[in-house]
Parts: C-alpha cells; structure tokens; sequence
C-alpha cells in the first residue's frame, strides 16, 4: 500500500463546488484536466476562447472561489492558481423518445458536480533524491 507523499495545508486552499451542472462527467472532465495546474487569470482566458457551451459554467465556478478566496481569507488574487479540479456525477433526468411501431428508447440526461480548488503558491515536494 503505497503512502500518500503530498501534504495538504489546509490554510492555503480555497474550494469552490457548482452542483447540479447539466453536462455529462466525461465532457466537463476534458476541460477540467486542461485547466488544472494554471494560474487563475490563464485558465479564465482559455476557458473564454473555448468552444464548449460547459465552459461557461465552470468559469463562474473559478470566478466564485476567487471571491471566495479575496473575500474569505484576503488572498491575492494574482498568485492563485488551481491546484485541482474535478467532477462527479449527480443526477440522471431519464425521458423516452418514440420510436416506429409503437417502442420507445430511452435518453438520459446527465448531470454532475464541479469542483474547483485554488491554492495561492505552489508546493512541490520531492519524492526522490538526486540519482547516483
């Protein structure tokens, strides 16, 4: 069993949960993983040229944990960055569609919980010692 190595400090985290997000977890976890690791002000911006209609949802949610994080707990805003981000399923709105001959098929409708953490510097810890 392998020991987690990375030590959270939980001072300096600021997490920001959007529930009920109509999307799917496959979709919303594209753009999660490309955001992860940024600053705050370079994930808005990629986030604002994305094509994805979800985008816009997970835009408010970096923009709420900012907030959060200014109003809160006083950070500065141009150190943050998103320390992790990520999405779980919630919800599924079932409907059916007709079909010929009087069947019907179903559709689903999924929606998930986005979850954002901002952290205000970033901690690297490593694991190994210079190799000999």
């Amino acid at each position: 069993m392998k020991k987690n190595k990375q030590v959270i400090n939980k001072e300096n985290l600021v997490k920001s949960v959007n529930k009920n997000v109509r999307s799917s977890t496959r979709k919303i976890g594209l753009i999660l993983n490309g955001i992860v690791g940024k600053k705050v002000d370079h994930a808005l911006r990629d986030l604002t040229f994305a094509n994805q209609r979800i985008c816009k949802e997970i835009k408010k949610t970096i923009h709420s944990a900012v907030a959060n994080a200014e109003n809160n707990f006083q950070y500065d805003i141009d150190k943050l960055f998103v320390k992790e981000a990520y999405c779980g399923k919630s919800i599924v709105m079932k409907r059916f569609r007709p079909r010929a001959k009087g069947r019907a098929s179903p559709i689903k409708k999924p929606y998930s919980n986005v979850t954002i953490i901002l952290s205000d510097k970033l901690r690297k810890l490593e694991d190994h010692g210079p190799k000999s």
